[in-house]
């Protein structure tokens, strides 16, 4: 399988978001949960070096997204303090810095990778901050709610604690492509559309994935030359 390895990319993650969403939704405190990220970047890295010794050449690891953003987290940790949020997005701001820390350390890591592996093209895809651009301006994406889930319960997220997408009394929005969030907890497909856009052509992996392999820029041009069409219209 060597040949196959090493003209393959590899996408290592998004790792480590269910790592705290059980226990961010069990009212484990964060500072509980900010212990954990060493352990969680650790086997994200030892993944990456297990897949290099199959053979992989070309990996791209995600960070985490900016979590306070996420409709059903705004709903259940809604604050009456101004200062909790950020006042350019309405996103939750302790939540966005530990999913920012949870980066970094990633980052370190990746360095430490990248030296131990020269051979090796170990890209960071950066879906945090592709992500904060649609959260900044979400008109320029065509998106008009872009902390509300379109599938839910209602309320000012678009989430309850007594209907979700599937269960209870939930509805559904009429036009998915204007929210940020499809179920309160999962992007739209208007959102991971625009964290695509930014990976492959815009300023959001580092290094850049267009310029690093010939694999890469192999799948970009297939990417550009298929057409986009949204599940619910198929």
């Amino acid at each position: 399988c060597n040949d196959m390895m090493n003209q393959s990319l590899f996408l290592v993650g998004e790792i480590g978001g269910n790592d705290y969403n059980h226990p961010l939704m069990g009212g484990v405190s964060i500072r509980k949960i900010r212990s954990f990220t060493p352990s969680i970047i650790a086997k994200i890295s030892s993944t990456i070096t297990e897949l290099i010794g199959l053979g992989a050449k070309t990996l791209v690891v995600p960070g985490n997204l900016p979590i306070g953003c996420i409709p059903h987290y705004l709903m259940i940790f809604k604050s009456g303090k101004k200062e909790d949020y950020e006042p350019e997005t309405g996103c939750l701001r302790w939540m966005n810095e530990f999913a920012q820390y949870h980066n970094r350390l990633l980052m370190d890591e990746l360095e430490n990778l990248r030296k131990l592996h020269p051979d090796v093209a170990i890209i960071y895809a950066d879906y945090y901050g592709a992500a904060m651009e649609i959260f900044l301006s979400p008109e320029q994406f065509g998106i008009e709610n872009p902390l509300v889930a379109c599938c839910g319960g209602g309320g000012p997220y678009g989430v309850s604690e007594t209907a979700r997408c599937g269960n209870g009394e939930y509805r559904v929005c009429d036009d998915p492509q204007l929210y940020g969030s499809w179920d309160g907890f999962h992007p739209s497909e208007a959102v991971y559309k625009a964290i695509a856009t930014g990976l492959i052509w815009g300023s959001y992996t580092q290094p850049p994935i267009a310029t690093t392999t010939i694999s890469c820029l192999q799948i970009t041009e297939l990417s550009s030359s298929v057409e986009y069409k949204v599940l619910y219209d198929l």
